[in-house]
C-alpha cells in the first residue's frame, strides 16, 4: 500500500504535466493571434491618420495663410495709423512730440545697457 499513494502523485503530477503542456500551446497559440491582430490595427490606425492626417495639415495650413494675410493687413493698418497719428501730433504740438520721442529714446537706451 505504500505504493499506492505515490503512484496516485506521479499519476496526478504526469496529469497536470500534461495538461499545462496543453494549456502552454493554446496560450502561444492566442499569443500569435493577438500578436498579429494588433499589427493589424496598427497598420488599419497609420492608414487613417495618414489619410485625415493628410486632410487636417492642408486645411490648417490654408487656415493659417488666410489668418497670415488678415495678420500682416492689420498690422500695416496699425501701422498707417500710428503715422498718421505722429504726423497730426507734429503739426499740433511739435514740441511735446519732440519731447515724448526723446522720453521713449531715453527709455529704450537705459533698458538696451542692462
Amino acid at each position: 500500500m505504500s505504493n499506492s499513494p505515490r503512484d496516485s502523485v506521479k499519476d496526478a503530477a504526469q496529469e497536470a504535466r500534461k495538461v499545462a503542456s496543453e494549456g502552454a500551446g493554446d496560450i502561444q497559440s492566442d499569443l500569435a493571434a493577438l500578436r498579429d491582430d494588433v499589427a493589424r490595427l496598427a497598420t488599419q490606425l497609420a492608414d487613417v491618420v495618414a489619410v485625415r492626417g493628410g486632410a487636417v495639415w492642408r486645411k490648417a495650413r490654408s487656415n493659417v495663410g488666410d489668418k497670415g494675410m488678415e495678420a500682416v493687413g492689420a498690422v500695416r493698418e496699425v501701422g498707417d495709423n500710428i503715422v498718421d497719428a505722429v504726423d497730426e501730433s507734429l503739426k499740433r504740438r511739435p514740441y511735446t512730440t519732440l519731447a515724448i520721442a526723446v522720453g521713449i529714446g531715453f527709455l529704450f537706451g537705459a533698458t538696451w545697457r542692462r
